[in-house]
This record gives structure tokens, sequence and C-alpha cells, in this order.
């Protein structure tokens, strides 16, 4: 089976890209694929969905499931420390998960030893802070 990294780097607020990503890499674990999930930037703030129907994409699920269901799978979690810590979060957020935090030679590593790397970000969000969506 393949190797598969799957970064998330979306906010919350961008509930069909969170949402999105963890179904597909819970997809994909499904399958037998040796499955990696990157939370980089503001994607930190998806392991601090505590509650269901809190967060629910449009045809993609709710968070909080997709949450659940993660923890019961072999899919390996990292989380940027750097945006962790700039985020107001400590170790507590990475309770529960299999995970732990990283810094971003640990991304490079993984996206070089990885067969696809799919990236869940919001391009319009991005392009607006840097003054181009205008």
């Amino acid at each position: 089976m393949s190797k598969v990294l799957v970064h998330i780097h979306s906010d919350v607020e961008f509930k069909n890209k969170v949402t999105l990503g963890l179904m597909v890499a819970l997809a994909a674990e499904k399958k037998g694929h040796d499955v990696t999930l990157f939370l980089a930037a503001d994607g930190v703030h998806v392991l601090n969905c505590k509650s269901a129907g809190e967060i629910v994409g449009q045809g993609t699920g709710d968070l909080h499931e997709h949450l659940e269901n993660l923890k019961n799978t072999n899919v390996t979690i990292f989380v940027s420390g750097m945006s962790a810590k700039a985020r107001g979060y400590d170790e507590s957020l990475l309770d529960g998960y299999k995970a732990e935090f990283a810094m971003p030679d640990r991304l490079v590593e993984e996206s070089i030893k990885s067969d696809s790397v799919l990236c869940y970000w919001e391009y319009l969000r991005t392009l607006q802070k840097v003054g181009a969506g205008k």
C-alpha cells in the first residue's frame, strides 16, 4: 500500500476543508494505506473540537466524529509545536490522541517519504491576507 500525508493548515472556520481532510485520511487508512496527518498553522485548532455538532462540513461529516474515529486508527499525527504554542496551546491539546508535536523539518521529512501529499487550506483567505484577493 501507499504512504499518504494529509496536511491540514486551515482554520476550523473553513469546516469543509478540515472535515474533508480528516475524512480523506480516515478513508485512506481504512483502505490499508499508511497515513500521516500533519496539522500546522491554524490547522492545530482541529484537535480543540470538543463536541459533536460543533463543526460540521457540507457532505464531509462532523469534525468531532472524525476525531473520535481517528483515535481508533493507526494514523500517525504530528502537530506543529510552533503553531500550537503561538495559538496558546500546550501538551494538553494532544490528550487522547496518538499525536506528538513536531517541527517544520518533520513535515519536510514526511512529505519526502510519502507517495502522495494532500493539502487542505483556504486559498481565498490566504489571498485576502496578502492583498491579492481584491
